[in-house]
């Protein structure tokens, strides 16, 4: 029984949390401010109500695995053979935040990697696909994964307990950045102020206009954080500078 309440109670605060942040993006930028957002869209018009039905179903289902991935890690024998640690003292607190950039790292170079494979062809056919239904995303779209993709996309939590120590608020601190980050990519929107563009930043870091690329042309612009990878691999889209530079000339010139 214990561990049932437990479980409901993190299908909650999963559950809460997506809504929170998704639905907080989703409400700012498509309801209550879409005509004076109108410069920022990406992609001209949006999905339509079924698409964003259909966004809302597919992530619940992930969240339902991510919780049952969390009731693993923090109940099962596996936390035992893990690197979590509970008391704040066994590392010095800089280390805190320190593990949190280290997990986002770890999750970047994975991310790219199990994402590029889901693009071979049998694999996406099979369970990519329902990912790509959303060829212009809403944040509604961040979590939006078959059960089998959403499998994958949990075991980098595993992977992180694994390699690094952590403490649990920086765990949940993780799976709290990567969801924001996560609707910044799905947003279908471009944010970000006129003098990123002319800093170190843009050349290190994604933008929502890279990853509504890879929604809208489905191949390339495979990372998720950064975009290190997909310079290094070639697989930028040759295009990104132009559109990227297009939308902002759109949005600051006017």
């Amino acid at each position: 029984m214990k561990e049932i309440l437990i479980a409901l109670k993190l299908l909650l605060v999963f559950t809460l949390r997506y809504f929170l942040i998704a639905g907080l993006a989703f409400s700012t930028f498509y309801v209550l401010f879409s005509k004076k957002m109108e410069l920022r869209k990406i992609q001209k018009g949006n999905a339509s109500h079924k698409d964003f039905w259909r966004e809302i179903w597919y992530s619940m289902q992930t969240n339902l695995v991510f919780v049952l991935t969390a009731l693993l890690i923090l109940f099962g024998p596996i936390k035992e053979h893990s690197k979590i640690y509970e008391n704040l003292n066994d590392y010095p607190l800089w280390y805190l935040p320190l593990s949190l950039v280290l997990a986002l790292i770890i999750h970047d170079s994975y991310f790219y990697w199990m994402h590029r494979t889901l693009h071979k062809s049998w694999l996406y056919k099979n369970f990519h696909r329902v990912h790509h239904l959303s060829t212009n995303p809403s944040p509604w779209a961040s979590f939006s994964f078959h059960l089998g993709e959403a499998f994958l996309e949990s075991l980098i939590v595993l992977l992180v307990v694994f390699l690094i120590p952590i403490h649990p608020w920086m765990l949940f601190g993780f799976t709290f950045a990567s969801l924001i980050i996560n609707v910044y990519g799905h947003l279908g929107y471009e944010i970000a102020p006129s003098w990123y563009r002319r800093s170190f930043l843009f050349e290190i870091f994604n933008s929502s206009v890279h990853h509504n690329m890879h929604h809208q042309y489905f191949e390339g612009n495979y990372g998720l954080y950064f975009r290190i990878w997909d310079r290094l691999m070639g697989t930028e889209n040759p295009n990104y500078l132009q559109e990227y530079n297009k939308i902002q000339k759109q949005r600051f010139e006017n």
